[in-house]
Order: structure tokens, then C-alpha cells, then sequence
């Protein structure tokens, strides 16, 4: 009795590992790249505009993607297309590593691919699973996330260039990682099903239709817009300005670590929150107290910009993560909604960077592109007290 009693905690603990797995899989395999550039553009001797592309091109995928995650959810259980999904992500990984510059994109493609699908899928498993404890989950999910990315980001170049693991070793290595959450996911076919997750009793509603849905879906796209925007610019912005590349480089990293901890804590408030209008508020008044800082501020500050747009980034990132569930009644809402969501955000990301960096050399200042910033946050603030009321995205 006892033995059969505890079952049902053990599967759930089985559970929370394989999504905390999952979502650190997620991450590592996409930052890794960004600090390699250099280095994969030298040794193949790609343009840069194809060495731009090894990072437009996940994010391109998640945009395209993202909307047919749930479809084949709905139709083969989100149990089962997250494991496809992973298999394709370690096949990614090792054809990325391989021989020549065809298979670097062919692999970054399929890695784009099988991320896309896992980020729209998870938030939906976790409002299916875990109904009562989806700021808990949230803010696991996502603090394993960021805390992998962060870690891949530091460790990739030393270990490419000061090891014989060189640039394709060291992106090769993170097979390992995925390959250890596919082998701890296989068990949730046999306990999740596809009847359990997949919702096929459920109505399909055009989520493209909801005022709701699109609000969700536009905070999604400026977070995202603000934060690859200032990924790509910011430490540039520093060196323009006098600072050296490791000191930017560290403000940087700084502005990361900001984020952090409150991935983990705002889905836990927000989920216990009537409305989360309030924290919309605070993520505006932090991102335009941080853009300014950069555009108008002394540059010893630059420090406390970088914590304050880390902090902002950190309060929209784990609210949308909150608003897939809140905004929703069912599993397969909330899948529907993150796949809007994700695919009209990335979208936005893959264009920002690219726009900002034009807007500079025609302008030949940063002025302009940050004013652009500050009235992104305030579309934001829009948005997001539209998102944050307390209904849902199949009322009328």
C-alpha cells in the first residue's frame, strides 16, 4: 500500500527533473555559438553576414515553428513530441560540429527547430501537471534555462581555445547534456500518455483571433526585441565610449547575473497575484531607468544601468512565461498561446538587432536607436497592463 501510495510522488519528482533537464538543454546549445563567432568566421572563412546567420537562424526557427508545436501536440501527445524533439536536438548538435560550413547551418537549423517546439510545449505541460504550483514550475523552468545559457556563454571560449577541444569539441560537448534529458524523458511516455496531455476532447479555438492573445503575444515580442537588441549592443556601446572589451564584457555578464534571480521570483508572485498589472509597471520603470542610464548617464554608472535593464529583463521574461498559463484555461490553450507568442516574438528578435546596428551606421550615434528602446518599453508598459488583467484568451 505504502509502495503504491508513493508512485504517483515519484513519477512527479521524475517529472519536475526531466523538465528542469530539459529546459537546461535548451539554452546551452544556442548561447555556446554566440561567443565562438570569431572564431568559426576565421576558421571557415565565412562573410559576415553568414556568420550573423549562425545566430539569425534559431531564431528565424523559432519564429516559423512555433505555431505547429501545439498541432502536433494536439495529435501525438506533448509527452511524445517533446522526446522527437530532443532526439532531433542531439542529431542537431553533432551534424552542427561536423565538416564544413554546410553542415554547421544545416545543424544549427535543426537545433533551432527542436528548440522552438520544446519552448512552446513545456509552459503548456506545466499548467497541465502542475495546476496548482505554476509559479513554482515556472520559475524552475526558467532559472535552469538562463542559469545554462549563462554557463555555456562563460565557458565556450576558454574551452575552445585553450583545450584540443577547439570550436567544434566545445559545441559538440553539450550532446552529452541534451543526450541525458532525452534518456530521463523517455519514461513520461509511459506515464504521461497521450491521452493525458494531448486535449483532443478539447474544441480548437483560432487563438489568432484574441485581443488577449495578441497583447500576450506583443509583450513576448518586445522582451525579446529588448533583450537580443542590448545583447548584441550593449558592450559595443561601451567600447564607443572608452571602456575596454573585458570591462564591457563584465558589465555585461553583470547585466545577465542580474536577471537571474527573478526569473525564479516573479512567476512565484505573479501566480499568486490577482492581476499582474503592478509588475508590468516595475519591469517599465526598471528598463527606462536602465536605457536612459546608458543614453544620458555618467559612465562609472553604467554598472547600475546594466543591473536595472538585467532586473527588467528578468520581471518580462518570467511574467509571459506566467501570462501562457494565466491567460488560459486548458493545456492546449496555453500551448496555442506560447506558440503565437514565441513565433511573433522571435520574429521581432531576429529583425532587432539587425535594424539597430543599420540605424547606427546611418545615424553614425547610438542616440537614436536608444530613444527606439525607451519607446519599445513604453509599448511595453501598453501591452503588458492589457496582459496583466485576470482573464482569459477564449473569453468573448
Amino acid at each position: 500500500m505504502k509502495i503504491g501510495a508513493s508512485r504517483p510522488k515519484l513519477n512527479r519528482l521524475w517529472l519536475v527533473l526531466g523538465i528542469i533537464v530539459i529546459a537546461a538543454a535548451l539554452r546551452a546549445p544556442f548561447t555556446s555559438v554566440g561567443t565562438l563567432i570569431e572564431m568559426i568566421k576565421e576558421d571557415l572563412e565565412l562573410s559576415n553576414t553568414l556568420a550573423g546567420l549562425i545566430t539569425t537562424l534559431p531564431l528565424l526557427a523559432f519564429a516559423l515553428v512555433s505555431p505547429f508545436a501545439p498541432k502536433l501536440a494536439r495529435r501525438f501527445g506533448i509527452a511524445n513530441v517533446l522526446l522527437m524533439a530532443m532526439l532531433l536536438l542531439s542529431v542537431g548538435i553533432l551534424v552542427r560540429s561536423g565538416s564544413g560550413a554546410g553542415l554547421l547551418f544545416i545543424g544549427t537549423a535543426m537545433l533551432g527547430i527542436s528548440i522552438a517546439v520544446c519552448n512552446v510545449l513545456l509552459p503548456g505541460l506545466i499548467k497541465g501537471k502542475f495546476p496548482r504550483k505554476i509559479g513554482l514550475m515556472t520559475g524552475i523552468y526558467t532559472v535552469s534555462m538562463n542559469l545554462c545559457a549563462a554557463f555555456a556563454a562563460g565557458i565556450s571560449v576558454p574551452l575552445a581555445s585553450q583545450t584540443s577541444f577547439g570550436w567544434r569539441g566545445t559545441l559538440a560537448m553539450w550532446f552529452v547534456l541534451v543526450a541525458l534529458a532525452t534518456m530521463l524523458w523517455i519514461p513520461q511516455i509511459r506515464v504521461l500518455g497521450i491521452s493525458s496531455v494531448s486535449s483532443k476532447s478539447l474544441p480548437s479555438q483560432n487563438i489568432w483571433r484574441s485581443p488577449l492573445a495578441w497583447q500576450v503575444s506583443f509583450f513576448m515580442g518586445l522582451q525579446s526585441l529588448l533583450y537580443y537588441v542590448l545583447i548584441a549592443w550593449f558592450s559595443v556601446i561601451l567600447g564607443e565610449r572608452g571602456m575596454s572589451s573585458s570591462h564591457a564584457g563584465w558589465i555585461l555578464s553583470l547585466m545577465q547575473l542580474a536577471q537571474l534571480p527573478f526569473t525564479f521570483f516573479v512567476p512565484l508572485f505573479a501566480g499568486r497575484m490577482k492581476n499582474q498589472r503592478s509588475l508590468v509597471v516595475i519591469t517599465f520603470v526598471l528598463y527606462v531607468t536602465g536605457i536612459s542610464g546608458i543614453w544620458l548617464g555618467s559612465s562609472s554608472w553604467m554598472s547600475v544601468w546594466a543591473i536595472c535593464i538585467g532586473i527588467a529583463g528578468g520581471f518580462a521574461f518570467g511574467l509571459v512565461m506566467m501570462f501562457f498559463s494565466l491567460r488560459t484555461k486548458t493545456t492546449q490553450e496555453a500551448a496555442e498561446l506560447s506558440g503565437m507568442a514565441q513565433s511573433v516574438g522571435y520574429l521581432l528578435a531576429a529583425a532587432g538587432p539587425a535594424l539597430f546596428g543599420w540605424l547606427h551606421d546611418f545615424t553614425h550615434s547610438w542616440d537614436l536607436p536608444l530613444i527606439l528602446l525607451l519607446g519599445a518599453s513604453v509599448m511595453l508598459l501598453l501591452v503588458g497592463l492589457g496582459a496583466g488583467k485576470n482573464r482569459f484568451v477564449g473569453d468573448a
